[in-house]
């Protein structure tokens, strides 16, 4: 089955319904169906040994357009970040090994095409040639049942990027969840707020078109936009991480009448945000879920759990078993906290250039416990974890008293080398105007050896393409201050 077959019967059910809205144009069902069916004609017939196909877009119709062609023709979409360098960009292209590249007309000028051997189309190129095409039913690819239709990038610890691979059964059996454990449907209009680079937002879209609903795309996300659109559609759900949460919160965009949805992912939403979400705004449900790149959907939080469980990441979704394991693999007791193993019908299919699958349990090296009665806890990543004289620090617990203090809009704790203690906590905080009295909450809140040993203050945090603080990004940014005052 495809992620795209449920397209001919939204076509003939409910054609003239909106299928996508964004800030250029409106598209019916009908004209989505046939949009898709034409991109992947145009794909069928360029005869490529991979393929593989990147683009370079920015939030719109066209991006959904190549992806959807894509996984309705057989072939594996490859989105690149307009926000990367130059560099950035060769690197991931040549680490994907893509036969051809559509680039939007305003990027062609950063994307020279001698810098990489591989052919290169602006969108608007693509467009025509898609125009000149005579139209014919895509015909469904039988060389194998499940093919690999996603290839996204993760940078890990390393800093050094990966680039992990998705079937599209994986998909399949997340819309299932979504449906039963969020109960999102073909009447639903999803607003989806942020890039579709991020895994997020874009399975928010696609799941959306699945099902038969309606998309409305924003091409960058703004409060003032997103607030326009939340009071001026029909909005029933809307796809966000905590820092855009939190930005909508300071400008009252939840207000209304009707029920409305908000579905949220990213560990660093802090508690005292949820709690003003459900207590100011009572027509509001949350969904608050943990899951990675490679693991897919792993436990959700819902606000009504939220009031017994205000610090957990929630109940693992039916199909997914957790265990939390001890180093020497043998399962910990509740309460007690070890290294995550997920088994789940979503996981990944692996990181490209790897020969071995993925095990039957994975890990992503996150640590955490399970309660008595199952719910899921975060303590932080085992590769983040900081070794302070011999004892572990998980920077996240820091994080969490930090982002806690209405003087600290986010913050972020690494670990940074130490000639005597091996590695010391450094906090940073954006835009902080407080910093003594953040400072002497956090030492009377966390045992002495937790409290962040030296502190920074940055005007704005480095983030991903997601909209998620750059860890690896913020502790560079931090060695080098640091070696600046030295």
């Amino acid at each position: 089955m495809r992620i795209t077959e449920s397209y001919a019967v939204h076509a003939k059910m409910k054609r003239n319904q909106m299928a996508i809205i964004d800030e250029q144009e409106s598209i019916t069902y009908q004209d989505w169906y046939e949009r898709v069916q034409r991109a992947a004609q145009w794909l069928q017939e360029t005869d490529h040994q991979q393929k593989r196909i990147a683009f370079l877009l920015s939030n719109g119709a066209s991006f959904l357009q190549i992806f959807a062609g894509a996984a309705c023709s057989g072939w594996t979409a490859v989105p690149l970040d307009p926000r990367w360098s130059h560099k950035e960009c060769v690197k991931k292209l040549m680490l994907s090994e893509a036969d051809l590249v559509i680039i939007e007309d305003r990027f062609m000028k950063r994307f020279e095409q001698h810098s990489v051997n591989i052919p290169v189309l602006s969108l608007s190129e693509w467009k025509e040639r898609l125009s000149l095409l005579t139209h014919s039913p895509c015909n469904k690819c039988d060389t194998e049942s499940d093919p690999v239709f996603y290839m996204g990038f993760t940078s890990g610890s390393t800093g050094s990027p990966k680039a992990f691979i998705r079937r599209q059964q994986s998909w399949i059996e997340s819309f299932r969840m979504t449906a039963d454990a969020f109960g999102i449907n073909h009447q639903d209009h999803v607003l989806i707020l942020g890039t579709l680079l991020s895994s997020h937002f874009l399975y928010g879209a696609i799941s959306t078109l699945y099902f038969g609903g309606t998309v409305t795309l924003l091409e960058k996300f703004t409060p003032v936009k997103a607030k326009k659109a939340l009071e001026t559609s029909d909005i029933t759900v809307v796809f966000t991480v905590p820092t855009m949460t939190e930005s909508l919160l300071q400008i009252d965009a939840f207000k209304g009448d009707s029920p409305l949805l908000v579905m949220s992912s990213g560990a660093d939403w802090s508690i005292s945000s949820k709690e003003q979400l459900v207590t100011n705004f009572p027509q509001v449900t949350f969904f608050d879920f943990y899951g990675t790149s490679e693991l897919s959907f792993v436990s959700y939080l819902s606000s009504h759990d939220f009031r017994q469980k205000p610090s957990s990441v929630g109940r693992p979704f039916s199909s997914i078993q957790v265990e939390v394991r001890r180093t020497d693999q043998s399962v910990c007791q509740p309460n007690e906290t070890g290294r995550i193993y997920v088994k789940s019908p979503m996981s990944f299919s692996g990181y490209l250039h790897e020969e071995k699958p993925p095990q039957e349990w994975l890990t992503v090296y996150d640590m955490g416990w399970l309660d008595e009665d199952g719910y899921l806890y975060m303590s932080g990543r085992e590769n983040g974890m900081i070794v302070y004289g011999g004892l572990n620090i998980f920077p996240e617990e820091i994080e969490r008293v930090l982002n806690e203090q209405p003087e600290v809009k986010r913050s972020i704790v690494v670990g940074l080398p130490d000639p005597y203690w091996g590695e010391i906590p450094v906090a940073i905080i954006e835009r902080v105007q407080q910093l003594k009295a953040v400072r002497q909450t956090v030492k009377e809140k966390l045992a002495a050896y937790k409290v962040p040993k030296k502190w920074l203050v940055i005007d704005h945090m480095i983030e991903t393409s997601g909209g998620k603080i750059a860890r690896a990004s913020m502790k560079k940014w931090a060695e080098e201050q640091l070696s600046c005052k030295q």
